[in-house]
């Protein structure tokens, strides 16, 4: 049996066990979800046409794994204007698998996977709450105090900012005031710096920060020639 199902605002022909990725759907790994939007169903000759949508018909799926698929590079120029854009995307989307294709009104079989780690707590919580009472009042406080340190320890930046003074990075185009404060959080001042990066480095910023590896490379160019004519 197959179904035609719509989600996302895609259409999709899907069989019993078909895994394949759609947009994101709510959930996590392990749930099964219900997608009633069925617009054609049917086996052979013994077709039902959904007029939009096929009544009592369903499809349950599981969800394998919530991503996001590889970055893509938006670049766009204008002649003589030097202007130049770069935008990066990774878009979100759901793995999902097939396990029942339903008709007639029928509810799915499969009931989401049970989540054993929060019935394990429950159950050793009371224990140690009989065992140690006074250990407990008397280590809450220096639990308490350990989590402040922790919020209140800064994340560490991935470049260490040279003494002196720091450079208008305003200047290198594509670079805005916003740009600029997130690079100097990270410890990123100075032309120097940016026309040193290596490639590791482009990676680690694209990683961890807002920006394209394909715009870092333009900023690096530019520092270039900064320094040149300086």
């Amino acid at each position: 049996m197959f179904a035609v199902i719509k989600t996302g605002g895609k259409q999709y022909s899907v069989s019993a066990n078909d895994r394949f990725k759609v947009e994101t759907l709510a959930g996590e790994p392990g749930d099964i979800v219900e997608i009633a939007e069925v617009l054609m169903v049917g086996e052979g000759d013994n077709t039902t046409i959904g007029t939009p949508y096929v009544e009592g018909a369903m499809v349950a799926v599981e969800i394998i794994q919530q991503g996001r698929a590889r970055k893509v590079i938006a670049f766009k120029k204008r002649r003589r204007q030097n202007s130049k854009r770069t935008i990066g995307h990774r878009q979100h989307f759901t793995e999902i698998e097939v396990t029942e294709i339903l008709t007639g009104g029928a509810k799915a079989s499969k009931k989401s996977a049970a989540k054993k780690a929060p019935a394990a707590k429950a159950q050793t919580a009371p224990k140690e709450a009989e065992a140690k009472p006074a250990a407990k009042k008397a280590d809450a406080k220096p639990a308490a105090k350990k989590k402040e340190a922790k919020a209140d320890a800064p994340a560490a930046s991935l470049f260490t900012a040279p003494k002196g003074d720091a450079d208008d990075l305003k200047i290198i185009n594509g670079i805005g005031p916003a740009a600029e404060k997130q690079l100097n959080e990270q410890g990123i001042t100075t032309y120097q710096q940016v026309a040193k990066f290596s490639d590791k480095d482009i990676v680690r910023i694209d990683d961890a920060m807002p920006f394209s590896a394909a715009q870092i490379e333009t900023w690096r160019d530019q520092a270039k020639d900064l320094i040149k004519g300086k």
